[in-house]
C-alpha cells in the first residue's frame, strides 16, 4: 500500500491542464453511468458548525477505483493556528476491494476543487472566449489561493485584474505566485464582485450576503455554496449548473434556499454531464450569467487520488506500507 502526504503531492507536482483532463474524464464516466456514489453523511457533534464528512465512491473507466474520503471541516481552527480542513483518502482496487493507497493531506481535496473550477472555465471559454478578464475571489484561505493558482496556471495571459477580498486583511506583497501589478485588494465583497467576468466564492460564510446583480455574461463559481442571497435568482434562474442535484439541494446551500424560497427545481438546472457531453453552455444567451454550484463529488476525489497514486508509483515517490 502506498502512503502519500502533502510533501509527496508537491513532489509529483500540480499540473493544472492534466488535472482538469482528469476531472473531464471522470465526468465522462458519469455520463456513461460507470460510477457509484451514495449521498455523503455528515457527522456533527457538540459545536454544530463543525462537521466530518464521509465520501465513498467508485469511478470506472481507466480509473477503475473505489474508495472514500474522510474530511473534517472545523472553521474555528483558524483562530488556533490549525488548518480548517483535514482529509484522508483511501483507495481500493475496484475488482478486489484491496486497499492500495492512503493519501493523507487536505491538499488533494483543495486541488480537486480547483480542478473542477478549471473544467467549468474551460467549457465557458469555449463558448465565450475569455479576454482581458477581471477575476474576483472572495475568501483567501487555501481554497481561494489555489483557485487563483489554477486560474493563473491555465488563463494567466487572459487575466487583466485580480480582485481579492477576505474579512481578514490580505497582504498582497506576500502573494509571490501572482503578478503584483494585477492584484487589487478590495475593501469589501462588492468591488470584487460587480465587475468580475469570473467570480469565485471561497469563504466559510455562515449566512448569505451577495444580493446584487452579477455582471452580464459572467461565470459565477459558487465554490463555498452559502454566499448568495436568493435575490440573485432571477438573474441566473435559467443558467444554473450543479455537480449533483441530490447532494447540493440540502444542508442550507444557496441551491436549497432557491429551491425552498423561489421554487427552483432539478429540471431547471443542468449538470456537469450536460456541460461536457451535451454542450449545454451553448444554449445560454451570451449576456446571461452562468452560475456553477459544486457540492463536491467523491468520484472526483477518487479520480484525482488515482492520478496522484499512479504518478507517484511511476516516479518512486511516497512510502510503501505493508
Amino acid at each position: 500500500m502506498l502512503y502519500l502526504n502533502e510533501t509527496h503531492i508537491h513532489e509529483v507536482g500540480i499540473h493544472w491542464e492534466k488535472l482538469v483532463d482528469v476531472i473531464e474524464e471522470a465526468v465522462r464516466c458519469l455520463g456513461n453511468n460507470d460510477f457509484a456514489q451514495p449521498i455523503k453523511p455528515y457527522l456533527r457533534y457538540r459545536d454544530l458548525q463543525n462537521r466530518i464528512i464521509a465520501m465513498p465512491a467508485f469511478i470506472g473507466g481507466d480509473f477503475d477505483m473505489a474508495g472514500i474520503k474522510w474530511i473534517a471541516s472545523f472553521p474555528g481552527n483558524i483562530h488556533q493556528g490549525i488548518p480548517r480542513a483535514h482529509s484522508v483518502v483511501i483507495l481500493n482496487k475496484a475488482a478486489t476491494g484491496q486497499p492500495v493507497a492512503i493519501i493523507n493531506t487536505a491538499l488533494l481535496s483543495i486541488i480537486r476543487t480547483a480542478a473542477v473550477s478549471g473544467l467549468m472555465i474551460r467549457y465557458f471559454d469555449k463558448v465565450r472566449p475569455l479576454k482581458d478578464v477581471n477575476l474576483g475571489i472572495i475568501g483567501w484561505g487555501p481554497i481561494g489561493q489555489y483557485q487563483l493558482r489554477m486560474c493563473l496556471g491555465l488563463y494567466g495571459d487572459k487575466i487583466s485584474k485580480i480582485f481579492l477580498y477576505d474579512l481578514r486583511q490580505i497582504d498582497k506583497s506576500i502573494i509571490d505566485f501572482a503578478p503584483q501589478e494585477k492584484i487589487v485588494v478590495a475593501d469589501g465583497w462588492e468591488p470584487a464582485y460587480v465587475d468580475a467576468d469570473v467570480f469565485i466564492t471561497a469563504t466559510v460564510s455562515k449566512a448569505p450576503y451577495i444580493d446584487k446583480e452579477p455582471k452580464r455574461g459572467s461565470l459565477q463559481l459558487n465554490v463555498s455554496l452559502r454566499d448568495y442571497k436568493t435575490d440573485i435568482y432571477d438573474y441566473v434562474r435559467d443558467s444554473i449548473i450543479v455537480d449533483d442535484w441530490d447532494e447540493i439541494c440540502r444542508e442550507k446551500t444557496d441551491i436549497e434556499m432557491m429551491h425552498l424560497e423561489k421554487g427552483l427545481q432539478r429540471e431547471q438546472t443542468r449538470s456537469m454531464v450536460d456541460m461536457v457531453i451535451n454542450n449545454c453552455m451553448k444554449g445560454y444567451a451570451v449576456d446571461v450569467p452562468v452560475m456553477f454550484n459544486p457540492m463536491g463529488m467523491a468520484v472526483f476525489d477518487m479520480a484525482v487520488g488515482t492520478y496522484y497514486m499512479k504518478e507517484a508509483k511511476e516516479r518512486g515517490i511516497g512510502q510503501e506500507l505493508e
